[in-house]
Formats: structure tokens, sequence, C-alpha cells
């Protein structure tokens, strides 16, 4: 494996070469500097991921070779940014000039929490895959053990897309669970965020537009205890170490059996009746989960006498609220500046 990993290696450092002599402009470094360490996609991070793959005798050097690759082509590109700087020795420019002040940016929190919870899947292994917002009834509901006659298909819960039959604005990223799966051989797990759409009248706890992450594991021999402790891994990763969870019987038509998940309250852990975040319960529901339907994998072409698994699925701008104590969903959406500045 090494062996190979090295060919590869000395073959993306030509590439690279070429690639790096061509830069002209600061738009090109950018561009190849997001080629190659972009967090999702890049070729670097890609090659870290591999190092799971690799047997442990040859890991060791396995990650000296990829670091040693990412150590070039970094140095490169510093040498490459400093060339392209402007020259400040340039004339018509007054650098005695106080400089123009532009607030800094930073990442809304949605997409910071979103970003987190990423993250922390994909130390676990986990791919990261998107789909289409517009979909097919058949992935959104069908194949889903979701049939004609369930009301989630309703007129009043759904948004069709008009002039076009059989479309619809996705209620959930299963959908993309379900092009995954037949694209896909298993064994395999991965995630699918994204944004997602339901005839909701807006309130403190519901939009009609918001974000959700979902997961899917399939294997042969998993069970549900395979699935607590991927979730209690999740939550103590990103909650703490101190939060204790709670599982309840849950009905989803897509996992049989189903299991509602609650965390402990973070703020009053239960001690105070009236707690903002739990409502004096001391616990606070973040997700719903459950084994794979065998329909549903039968519907994707896979066979389940051989193989079994797991999904669970969450709603990021809860999970952002509930972590916050943000009192209205609503606050996400309104691009208020002096909400979004404190989380900075």
């Amino acid at each position: 494996m090494s062996r190979e990993l090295s060919h590869e290696i000395d073959e993306l450092i030509q590439v690279f070469k070429a690639e790096v002599e061509q830069v002209q402009s600061q738009q090109q470094h950018r561009g190849l500097k997001e080629k190659y360490f972009s967090r999702r996609k890049g070729i670097c991070p890609l090659l870290m991921q591999r190092l799971r793959d690799i047997p442990p005798k040859e890991k060791a050097e396995a990650g000296r070779l990829i670091n040693r690759f990412k150590q070039m082509v970094e140095q490169s590109l510093d040498e490459v940014f400093t060339r392209l700087e402007p020259d400040r020795r340039k004339p018509g420019i007054d650098w005695t000039l106080p400089p123009v002040s532009h607030a800094p940016g930073a990442p809304h929190l949605i997409e910071r929490t979103r970003t987190e919870l990423e993250d922390i899947f994909i130390q676990m292994g986990y791919e990261v895959a998107e789909g289409p917002e517009m979909e097919s009834e058949y992935n959104n509901f069908t194949a889903l053990n979701i049939p004609a006659h369930h009301p989630a298909r309703d007129e009043q819960d759904t948004f069709f897309i008009q002039d076009i039959d059989d479309m619809v604005l996705r209620t959930h990223t299963s959908p993309v669970q379900i092009r995954y799966m037949k694209s896909k051989q298993p064994p395999f797990k991965a995630i699918f965020p994204g944004k997602v759409f339901r005839k909701d009248e807006p309130d403190a706890t519901h939009t009609p537009v918001f974000h959700q992450i979902e997961g899917l594991l399939v294997d042969r021999e998993i069970n549900f205890s395979h699935l607590r402790g991927i979730l209690e891994a999740f939550i103590r990763a990103f909650f703490g170490e101190d939060i204790k969870t709670r599982f309840r019987p849950g009905y989803f038509p897509f996992t049989e059996p189903s299991a509602e998940i609650d965390i402990s309250c973070f703020l009053c852990f239960g001690q105070d009746a009236e707690c903002r975040i739990c409502k004096g319960t001391g616990w606070l529901e973040i997700l719903g989960s459950g084994m794979v339907h065998p329909g549903v994998l039968m519907n994707c072409g896979i066979d389940p006498d051989l193989f079994s698994g797991f999904a669970f699925g969450m709603g990021v701008d809860r999970i952002a609220l509930l972590r916050h104590g943000v009192p209205d969903l609503r606050m996400f959406f309104e691009n208020d500046l002096r909400f979004l500045r404190q989380f900075r």
C-alpha cells in the first residue's frame, strides 16, 4: 500500500509543479490552493482520509509521505503568493494614508454549527454526500416507505412543483440516502447535509426552510447497539462529556425499530423548573434514529438478508438554537447584524 501511495504522490508532485508554474494571478493562486486544501474535496485532506484504510504497520510511513507532500505544496504556494503580492514601492500609491477599515466577516451560526457537526462525523470516517433540493416523489416518499395516502404527501405539508409532475421540494435529506444507496455497494457510511422545505407557518420553533443533517451506515451484522454507540460518541463530542442521553421509542416509516434521542439539559441539568431551554423537564429532544427498514434496503437493490444498517437525522437550526439558547428560530433568517455579531 505504501509503495502504491508513494508512486501516486510522485505523480501528484509532477502535476502540481506543472500547475504552480502556470499561476500568474491571485485568483489562480486561490483556485490552486482550494484544489489541494479544501476541507471536503481537497487532494491533501482526501489523502489524509485514506490513512484509516492503510495497515497499521505501513501507516507511519504513509503519514510521512503525505505530510512531506503537504509541506511541499504549502511552501510552493506561499512562495507564489509572495511573488504575486503588489510591490509596495510602485509609484502612485501613498502608503502613509490610513487603511480603509473593513468590518471582519464570519460564517453564519447555522453554517458554523453544520461545519462542526460534519467535522465530528468526518473524523469517524463518514463521507459527506449532497443531492438536489428538487426531488421526485418516488425518492422523497415512495422509496422511503411513505405511500401515496400518507399525510406527509398532503399539499398542506409539502411544496409541489407547479407544471412538473411528481416533483417536490425535498422535505428531508433522506432522498439523498436513496440516491447514495443506489449508487454504492455496502459497506458504506455517510452523512447528508442540506436545506429542506416544509409548508410550516413561521413561528418560534418552525420555519418553511431549514437545515438537516442525516446519517447512514450499512454493513453486515449491524444492530441497534452500533447506532447507540455512534450517537452517544457524537453527543459527547459536540455537547460535552457530562451530557446524558435517553432513547425513547419513536416512529418513522423508513426505520424499524425507531427511537427519539434526548439529552440532559446542559443549562440547568433538570434543577430549574423555569429553565428557558428545557422548560423544567431536564431533557432536550435533539434527533430521531432507527434501523433502516428492510423495505427501504430492497428499494435500493440491497439484500436485507445480507446487510443491515441504521440512520439518524437532526435539524441543524434546532441544534444551534438549543446550544446557544436562541429563543426564536426566525432570528437565524432575519439578518439582524446585532444578533449575528454575538456569535462571531
